[in-house]
């Protein structure tokens, strides 16, 4: 049994999102406890293998009201071994809740037909991914004593994570922006609060899965638009930008290549403005369920 001190919220992979929870727990006087790989920097050592870890590391973890676990779980029976292994060292979980952070990509326009554009919420089907699959396995185990639910977290963004910094990283051509449509985010700060809502509501959360961001739709044109890079020259061999009948530049034109592609393809695809109607932005993702049901807006909406 554990002879560790109790808390509110023990954060299993004190990561980027621990950036922005732990300063929120200590504003709202929570206790807290984290773990990292290596221990260290008031870390507990504790390291989850999808394969197989160790039982006795979990002695090291205090008991807590709510087990948030960071990292992804793609293995099958891993997320059963977790749960398992943390009640085996702690007795009895009748005041203990478990939240898994996952992703939105789980929801995909594969199984669609006929279709450029097609809404998705927490209710919609999803993929066969191993995430998906370890997540359902999660949400499985949420009955009797065990609680479980799954916050599955849109485009994280915030601190070192700078959206514009990463439109010029991976927009870096006017092929790859061609096909994009859709963008969906999420703040590191409505991340933070959205766990906490969770954790003191967990029964409204039990054994459900929620979709987190912004509630917006960014045009990823759009955004590409606005941020050019201009690390990049766009003179790519064989880039139609490059073509006669290309764009010009002006000296006071946005800076790098991404504005005048996104010129180029809003005449040859007949947009006439940004943003695009959503009509022609694949997928769409809906998470207000999640703010309605636990009283919370989003608040940080904007990219910049």
């Amino acid at each position: 049994m554990s002879v560790v001190v109790p808390v509110d919220i023990l954060i299993l992979g004190a990561g980027w999102t621990s950036k922005f929870l732990i300063p929120l727990c200590e504003s709202r006087g929570l206790s807290f406890a984290a773990t990292s790989r290596a221990g260290g920097n008031g870390t507990i050592k504790f390291e989850f293998g999808d394969d197989g870890d160790d039982e006795e590391q979990y002695n090291a973890l205090p008991n807590a009201q709510t087990v948030l676990i960071t990292f992804p779980i793609t293995g099958n029976g891993a997320s059963t071994r977790l749960v398992q292994s943390y009640a085996h060292t702690h007795g009895q979980l009748s005041e203990t809740h478990f939240i898994q952070l996952g992703t939105t990509s789980i929801w995909d326009m594969s199984a669609m037909k006929d279709t450029t554009s097609a809404w998705f919420d927490r209710q919609s089907p999803v993929n066969d991914h191993p995430r998906a699959r370890a997540e359902a396995e999660f949400l499985a185990l949420s009955s009797g004593s065990v609680s479980t639910t799954v916050l599955n977290l849109s485009g994280l963004w915030g601190g070192e994570r700078s959206v514009k910094n990463w439109i010029g990283r991976v927009l870096n051509s006017k092929e790859s922006l061609r096909n994009r449509g859709s963008l969906h985010m999420v703040h590191g700060i409505d991340v933070a609060r959205a766990i906490l809502a969770v954790h003191v509501q967990f029964g409204l959360a039990k054994g459900q899965r929620w979709i987190i961001n912004d509630m917006r739709v960014h045009d990823l044109w759009e955004l590409a638009a606005a941020w050019g890079d201009p690390n990049i020259s766009g003179q790519v061999d064989g880039d139609a930008s490059t073509k006669q009948g290309s764009v010009p530049l002006d000296d006071s034109d946005p800076p790098g290549p991404q504005p005048r592609w996104v010129m180029e393809l809003m005449m040859e695809e007949g947009v006439r403005g940004l943003p695009r109607e959503l009509n022609r932005m694949g997928r769409l993702l809906d998470s207000r369920e999640f703010w309605t049901t636990f009283g919370l807006l989003p608040s940080n909406a904007r990219l910049q």
